[in-house]
């Protein structure tokens, strides 16, 4: 039986999804007719503008670009720095009822230049979990900066709520979510051990582009442990609102979930 609230989590933010999509597919036309001076064949050009973010028809100005898309380009240059700097909005996170923990990073320059530091929990972050975090759950799901605070709070309330009543849609034992800050993907190796998760879910910000500062990625593996193999990790990626939406990426990953307990496996080892 499908539970009430998921389908009412989910039509909610498909309804969403849509008036988003709308709104930004009408203004990257206008922004299309004006860049793009007498195209050879519009209706084409026009037809392909509405299916992509990439810069196409953009037009020139003699050997230039011309001065709407340098400033597009420039504007969406600073986004890109920006989400990698900025810390994530703390009312985000308490919306979500998320408590922080914090890696052995320990601040944004360490984090950016010793990767490795961020692969690993300091020492009051593991009593923490060990403190508030429900043990040996069938899945484990926390949320990360990673190198993009924007993609976390552009996605990370409407696509936690839909993992987690997928997960009690399906019977399974959901551990504490919360959020790990200058956290790397290989992070979740501890939190798999620390916790003794079946499977673990991390949710993390991508490394920005010029087309959106806000995708974000899922990194799913089983019985994870620390030095595991990269191969094992199961990845869904580009989830923002012009590539997979967060309801789709939901809905996939919680069918992950389910593939991966009954396999007991993940990664390459995964038979999908």
């Amino acid at each position: 039986m499908i539970d009430e609230k998921l389908v009412q989590l989910i039509t909610e933010e498909v309804l969403r999804q849509l008036e988003e999509r709308n709104f930004d597919r009408e203004k990257r036309q206008v922004l299309g007719e004006s860049a793009l001076k007498d195209p050879l064949d519009p209706d084409s050009l026009a037809r392909m503008k509405k299916r992509t973010t990439a810069r196409i028809g953009v037009g020139k100005c003699g050997p230039r670009l011309n001065t709407q898309t340098l400033l597009k380009l420039r504007a969406d240059h600073a986004s890109a720095r920006d989400s990698v700097f900025a810390d994530v909005d703390q009312k985000v996170l308490d919306r979500m009822g998320l408590f922080t923990v914090v890696t052995d990073a320990g601040d944004k320059n360490t984090y950016l230049t010793r990767p490795d530091l961020g692969r690993h929990l300091n020492d009051e972050a593991v009593q923490v979990l060990k403190t508030k975090c429900v043990m040996d759950p069938d899945v484990q799901i926390y949320v990360s900066d990673g190198l993009s605070s924007a993609a976390v709070e552009a996605n990370v309330e409407r696509i936690l709520p839909i993992l987690i009543e997928g997960c009690k849609g399906l019977g399974l034992k959901v551990g504490t979510p919360f959020f790990m800050k200058f956290g790397r993907v290989a992070a979740q190796d501890q939190v798999a051990e620390i916790t003794g998760a079946k499977i673990t879910c991390v949710l993390i910000g991508e490394r920005p582009g010029l087309a959106t500062a806000e995708s974000m990625s899922a990194y799913i593996v089983y019985n994870g442990y620390v030095g595991i193999p990269e191969a094992k990790r199961t990845v869904v990626s580009n989830i923002h609102k012009d590539g997979l939406t967060a309801v789709e990426a939901g809905a996939y990953i919680v069918e992950m979930f389910q593939l991966m307990l009954d396999q007991k496996a993940s990664g390459v080892d995964l038979v999908k």
